[in-house]
């Protein structure tokens, strides 16, 4: 099957660049390109891409509105929105991951890096590299993140509905590991996490993997050493 990549991003130059890259690939094509917030939603709505490339900051709606909206929509369950960051630490990666981003790529990041991460997104996985993983818990806990944070008893009593298994399986998700090895880690099939994962997701009105990341910190169920 081929993946369908929307673009979205200010830059003529910079879509030209990724346009070149994903058409490479016997397994992408381009669907749409858009300069701003507004125009991505429309094209998404109209294309229904399995990927979109968006950047944060544009002109107009930006891309965490644009992400918010294809995320609110039904209709676009399917799409899943990589955001772009001119840093791979960004203020709004947090409010991104809620918003319903599956995850966040630097612009500046390496082109086998690009394509891996539109098949990983086609592919419903979480997108947060170890280093991103690190600046979005530093932001989340300097916002006053976490169990400790405000609302947090309320978050906390969101993980009442899980069972243990999928308490121990979202923690390992949290530490942005795959399925297989968080299968290897807790030695049970990649399947059973995976029905344990879905199960989690479910039950806590996460989108993917990326929101369970989030909610993990928020609940406290997760708590991470800042450097």
């Amino acid at each position: 099957m081929t993946i369908k990549v929307l673009l979205a991003d200010d830059q003529t130059l910079l879509r030209s660049a990724f346009r070149v890259l994903v058409d490479s690939e016997p397994d992408m094509e381009i669907v749409g390109e858009a300069a701003d917030g507004a125009q991505a939603v429309d094209l998404a709505r109209a294309t229904r891409p399995d990927v979109v490339l968006m950047d944060i900051r544009m002109p107009g709606t930006d891309g965490l509105t644009a992400t918010r909206t294809i995320s609110a929509d039904p209709d676009l369950d399917e799409v899943h929105v990589v955001m772009l960051t001119t840093f791979e630490v960004d203020e709004y990666v947090v409010e991104s991951l809620r918003a319903g981003a599956c995850g966040f790529l630097g612009k500046g990041a390496e082109p086998e890096e690009l394509l891996s991460a539109i098949r990983v997104a086609a592919a419903g996985e979480a997108l947060l590299s170890p280093l991103a993983t690190k600046g979005l818990i530093a932001t989340f806990l300097a916002q006053g993140g976490g169990a400790g944070g405000r609302g947090g008893a309320d978050h906390s009593a969101r993980l009442d509905v899980l069972t243990v298994r999928e308490r121990e399986v979202l923690v390992q998700v949290a530490g942005g590991l795959s399925n297989d090895e968080i299968a290897e880690r807790l030695q049970v099939s990649p399947l059973t996490v995976k029905t344990h994962v879905n199960r989690a997701m479910a039950k806590l009105g996460a989108r993917d993997r990326a929101q369970l990341v989030v909610i993990a910190y928020e609940s406290g169920l997760v708590r991470p050493r800042v450097d």
